[in-house]
């Protein structure tokens, strides 16, 4: 049975999807939906699918199994709430909205529905980061301690200047910890579990947009561990995501998408290092060139639908690391407001 699918956006993403969406014969592009017609008009010459300009009109194409939302992060719980009422599946893009209260309307409309709803944190399913996971469940590293995690990206400014959305609170919700850094907090959430207390700064120091570009946190997990977090998209030329885990046994140290090194105390020979480089290039492009982590969070979300089962990352998976963002937004401001300059 093939599954019908339409996209929402007309953007970098959205191209992504299609060509992760036509890399499986069981799947079918059969609408493209955005707001720029010309855009839209050429992801469906080049993949398929009728192109929607007016999102309404697209909710009723027929026939339709589900929706990918690729659109401004601040429409994703709103489009996804009209999804669900059509009884369409929604897979959408991270964050899961830019608000808390949206993604648990969002969340409480696919129950209501009976329908799935996933979102895309592509990370959790790379081999490397995989393998991480497996270590520290196993124990391999032992209690972990201290993680260094470092988001050191480059965004020119037309990044922003370009874009309407880009940089806004309204839509974007924030700057590089709600954009780009949100999968390191999906990461570090996936990976360690839930978070007892923030501490952190946010500045603009390059960019001309409402919302942070520079952001440093201390967080503290339930499981004793104590994280250092970096995020920018000021660093040129950008630097490759770093997360260095240090437990009682060991260090790891994951770059983008490979772990890059692996020191244990009882030597770890048996263990298998990815000595690699990788295809990711979002520390200095938004452009998502290898669409092999979005075809299978898709190959996995359309096989939850004909399961009956979960997703890899469902509603409320994708709501924590919104909620660790608000953290961090919520404690730079108890920062900024505390702040004093001695004369």
């Amino acid at each position: 049975m093939t599954i019908k699918i339409g996209l929402v956006g007309g953007g970098n993403i959205s191209a992504t999807h299609a060509r992760a969406v036509l890399a499986s014969s069981d799947l079918e592009l059969v609408a493209i939906q955005g707001t720029n017609s010309h855009r839209v008009a050429e992801l469906s010459r080049q993949y398929g699918g009728t192109p929607y300009q007016e999102f309404e009109s697209f909710l009723t194409h027929q026939p339709m199994d589900l929706i990918i939302i690729g659109s401004p992060s601040g429409l994703h719980a709103a489009q996804g709430i009209a999804a669900a009422h059509r009884g369409l599946h929604i897979l959408t893009e991270k964050p899961i909205d830019i608000s808390l209260e949206r993604a648990d309307q969002l969340i409480a409309a696919v129950k209501a529905a009976g329908v799935k709803l996933g979102v895309i944190f592509q990370d959790r399913v790379k081999p490397a980061i995989r393998q991480l996971k497996n270590w520290l469940q196993e124990g391999v590293l032992g209690k972990p301690l201290l993680v260094n995690a470092r988001v050191k990206w480059y965004r020119p400014p037309e990044y922003y200047s370009n874009s309407k959305w880009r940089g806004t609170l309204a839509l974007d919700g924030g700057g590089a910890v709600i954009n780009q850094a949100i999968h390191t907090l999906d990461l570090m959430l996936w990976l360690f579990g839930d978070v007892s207390r923030v501490r952190a700064q946010t500045a603009t120091t390059l960019h001309a947009i409402e919302a942070e570009d520079t952001a440093l946190a201390l967080i503290e997990f339930s499981n004793g561990a104590i994280a250092t977090f970096e995020a920018t998209t000021a660093a040129y030329p950008g630097y490759p995501r770093r997360i260095e885990i240090t437990g009682t046994e060991g260090t790891v140290v994951l770059e983008h998408d490979r772990i890059a090194s692996v020191d244990l105390r009882s030597g770890g020979e048996q263990l298998k290092v990815d000595a690699a480089g990788d295809s990711n290039q979002s520390a200095s492009s938004a452009a998502v060139t290898d669409f092999r982590g979005h075809q299978t969070v898709i190959r996995d979300f359309v096989e939850a639908i004909q399961q009956n089962r979960q997703p890899l990352c469902n509603g409320e998976e994708g709501r924590r690391s919104l909620a660790l963002v608000q953290l961090i937004y919520s404690a730079a401001k108890v920062t900024a407001t505390g702040l004093r300059v001695s004369s």
